[in-house]
């Protein structure tokens, strides 16, 4: 895969140094994005995730943090499902047993 393929990676720092740059620059969106090198999509992404940090997200968005703790609950229910599974076949296999 090139370079030009792959999505580049910037620091938090950074994110959040061009998020409080656009709103206080006299200059749009696009224009701020392409003078830090960014994409205008990847900007606006940046500063709609602020706005839902503070409280000012559309309704039912979700915060980072509630987004973190979404997928760690996510993780954890699949690792109960797998143990769930693991335990329904046990127990086919010993009432099997048993009935011999």
């Amino acid at each position: 895969m090139s370079n030009s393929n792959r999505s580049k990676r910037y620091t938090e720092e950074f994110k959040r140094d061009a998020v409080e740059l656009a709103p206080a620059s006299d200059k749009t969106v696009t224009e701020v994005a392409r003078d830090l090198g960014v994409s205008p999509e990847g900007l606006r992404g940046w500063l709609n995730k602020a706005k839902a940090d503070c409280g000012q997200g559309r309704p039912g968005e979700l915060t980072s943090a509630e987004r973190e703790e979404l997928k760690r609950l996510r993780r954890q229910n699949a690792e109960q499902a797998k143990t769930i599974e693991v335990l329904r076949k046990a127990a086919v296999f010993f009432a099997k047993e048993s009935d011999r």
